[in-house]
């Protein structure tokens, strides 16, 4: 069912032999994004190239709004942004730079790994895949991830159950999620795209672009 081509460095991780087909025999309708796009966030970032992952929710419950990379949204969608609206606005307010591109594949190519805590979601259903098994594979990738400092932002109650899981040389910022229902509890005003900027360039790393490209 879910397409396993392109997964890169990350196809040795033991989720996809131990765990998905138990995942997939539970997934028996329509699921969001489309199968062939399920993991397109790990095979666009690998993780040598992962300097920054934003770890969210789940994916749009929409059909054709979810494209496999957390918050992106395909050019061609004409509905609302939610909580890809609210990401924006805080790139206005934080950095003074404008973002209006809806996909999000230029941040993925830039290093950012763009992860949900759960990777599926039915039609119309937000949250109905939170507890299929998805949590293995974020723990595995964020293991994967600990070898050395990278910076890690999590958005909303459930990605924030994994900072347990982080090393603390890592750059781990917390914040409330950007969905219209919580981003006024504290996802405004974090600055978290300046703070993970100047994190990068004390590096000694290039900053993201998170402006249009």
């Amino acid at each position: 069912m879910f397409e396993l081509a392109g997964l890169g460095d990350w196809a040795d991780l033991p989720f996809f032999a131990d765990d998905l087909p138990q995942i997939a025999a539970q997934v028996t309708g329509p699921v969001l994004p489309p199968p062939a796009l399920t993991f397109a966030a790990l095979a666009r970032t690998q993780p040598t190239a992962t300097r920054v992952v934003i770890l969210g929710q789940d994916p749009y419950h929409t059909p054709g709004k979810a494209d496999g990379l957390a918050f992106s949204i395909p050019v061609q969608f004409g509905g609302r942004l939610d909580s890809l609206g609210n990401i924006f606005k805080e790139i206005q307010s934080d950095t003074g730079t404008t973002r209006t591109k809806t996909s999000l594949q230029d941040w993925a190519d830039q290093g950012v790994l763009l992860l949900n805590t759960a990777l599926t979601v039915p039609p119309g259903a937000p949250k109905a895949h939170a507890k299929l098994g998805w949590s293995v594979l974020v723990r595995q990738v964020l293991q994967r991830l600990n070898d050395r400092p990278r910076a890690f932002l999590l958005w909303g109650g459930p990605a924030q159950t994994y900072a347990k899981h982080l090393s603390p040389d890592h750059l781990i910022l917390q914040s409330a999620h950007p969905s219209p229902l919580s981003a006024y509890r504290g996802f405004f005003g974090s600055r978290p795209f300046s703070k993970v900027n100047q994190w990068l360039i004390d590096q000694g790393q290039q900053p993201i672009n998170w402006a249009d490209p």
